[in-house]
């Protein structure tokens, strides 16, 4: 039984030298990341896709279990907003699948909406959906309120994704709105992240967790007990989640990303552990 964790991405400046080693050269920065964690989320490819050989060698260094939670293109998601034409064969989509061919199974596709995308706009999510590449995992996020306020579209939106066999990819930032801000980092957040009721109902035997705390570890840690005791019920229920750990600032996520995997592992001793961390030096005689 094994539980995933990560983070929103594999390196941070203020990993270096103190959770991760440091210099390290790019072909060894996910490998050492994913000491840490098995899951990792990937943003970067909805501003630019990467080249196939910069693919090749995250792959190289991904182990066996590791996921990719990857990110369609914004002129995709949020510039053509999933109309017919994202199909064409030189545009951004046939580009990105190109790219990540070399992930295979290791790559779940993340497609982030607009929130300004709303239930007027599930024809056209239908319509994407039917048509994308058989052989990857599919997860949706929605931020327009209509699809939080148990009307219509929440439910039109949720018989959509479990025909399609997709997932509903909830982002928890109600621990973040808990309080008023006390950090730079939180007050940023503050101004760029949605508040959005929390969603915890799976469709797939694979859901998705983006949560959000704040960059105190301990009331991040309180805040998804909640997450904890329902990834426990799925794990229980043979299903396979993946959960991803934010804070504002992200200094210490994969140390909170492998504590929340504790948390779970108490409740459900049968998860197997995470391996140990990669040594941040090399090993002294005293």
């Amino acid at each position: 039984m094994k539980l995933h964790v990560g983070c929103a991405m594999w390196t941070l400046a203020r990993w270096q030298g103190r959770l991760l080693p440091h210099p390290l050269p790019p072909r060894e920065r996910l490998a050492a990341y994913a000491t840490w964690c098995n899951a990792v989320e990937g943003n970067t490819t909805f501003y630019a896709t990467p080249s196939r050989a910069t693919v090749e060698m995250w792959a190289a260094q991904a182990p066996e279990d590791f996921r990719f939670l990857l990110k369609l293109p914004k002129p995709v998601t949020h510039e053509r907003r999933l109309a017919p034409e994202v199909f064409a064969p030189d545009g951004a989509l046939h580009s990105f699948f190109t790219a990540i061919e070399p992930l295979g199974r290791h790559a779940a596709l993340w497609i982030q909406l607009p929130a300004s995308f709303g239930p007027t706009d599930l024809p056209t999510l239908a319509a994407f959906l039917s048509r994308v590449p058989k052989g990857y995992r599919y997860a949706v996020e929605v931020r327009h309120p209509a699809f939080f306020d148990g009307s219509r579209g929440e439910r039109d939106l949720e018989a959509l994704l479990t025909e399609a066999d997709a997932e509903w990819v909830p982002f928890d930032t109600t621990v973040l709105y808990e309080t008023p801000p006390t950090t730079d980092a939180e007050r940023e957040a503050w101004s760029k992240k949605p508040r959005l009721p929390r969603r915890t109902r799976a469709l797939t035997r694979f859901p998705v967790v983006r949560y959000i705390g704040r960059d105190d570890a301990e009331l991040t840690a309180q805040g998804w007990q909640p997450w904890a005791d329902i990834t426990a019920q799925w794990l229980r229920e043979g299903r396979s989640p993946t959960v991803f750990i934010h804070t504002p600032d992200n200094a210490d996520a994969p140390v909170l990303a492998r504590r929340f995997h504790e948390d779970v592992r108490r409740r459900v001793p049968e998860v197997e552990a995470l391996a140990e961390p990669m040594p941040v030096g090399p090993p002294t005689l005293f």
